[in-house]
């Protein structure tokens, strides 16, 4: 739960521009969107491991990025 304290004579305008930013920072999105789906250990790694490769290709200049 995000927690902003604002003064009395605050904007609202700049409360919500602290949230924004705090939320941001918190990566709940992110968080949200990993839960929504189950995904096996090792299909992320497998994810991880072609996504290595990928960019070991592209650094070494056999794919064009």
């Amino acid at each position: 739960m995000l927690i902003i304290d604002s003064k009395d004579c605050e904007n609202i305008d700049k409360a919500l521009k602290k949230y924004k930013k705090k939320f941001e920072k918190a990566k709940i999105l992110l968080q949200l969107r990993e839960r929504q789906s189950f995904t096996k250990p090792s299909v992320k790694r497998r994810g991880e491991v072609l996504k290595a490769i990928y960019k070991q290709q592209i650094a070494s200049g056999k794919i064009e990025g």
